[in-house]
């Protein structure tokens, strides 16, 4: 994600061996009307306090739930071409809890979904 969000062109992130299905369109989304608006995030982003909430191993498809914190405190919503930091508001969840599903490909684990919870952790 931070690499994806750091490159306008976004073709150094390589999401997709991390993230699949509806996490990666919708991260694919997000960074490019971030970087419409000529903004990238730099920085660094931490997920926090993993834990498995539902595991389903029996399936075609094996499946885990994790909730953690993600952290993107250290994450900076700067002018693509200036560097400088743009506002945000004051009020906005810069360490939050998030749900997310990741299942098994032939190639690995990888994000399906993540829903972020609207709660600070």
């Amino acid at each position: 994600m931070e690499k994806l969000y750091a490159d306008p062109s976004g073709k150094s992130a390589q999401l997709d061996q991390y993230a699949a299905s509806a996490a990666l369109k919708n991260a694919e989304t997000d960074a490019k009307s971030t970087h419409e608006r000529g903004l990238i995030n730099v920085g660094d982003v931490a997920a926090t306090n993993p834990t498995a909430t539902k595991v389903d191993t029996s399936g075609k498809v094996p499946n885990v739930m994790i909730s953690s914190c993600l952290d993107i405190s250290r994450w900076q919503t700067v002018n693509a071409k200036t560097k400088k930091a743009v506002s945000l508001p004051d009020n906005r969840l810069t360490k939050y809890m998030i749900v997310s599903a990741v299942e098994k490909y032939p190639q690995g684990w990888r994000v399906t979904k993540d829903e972020p919870q609207g709660k600070s952790c």
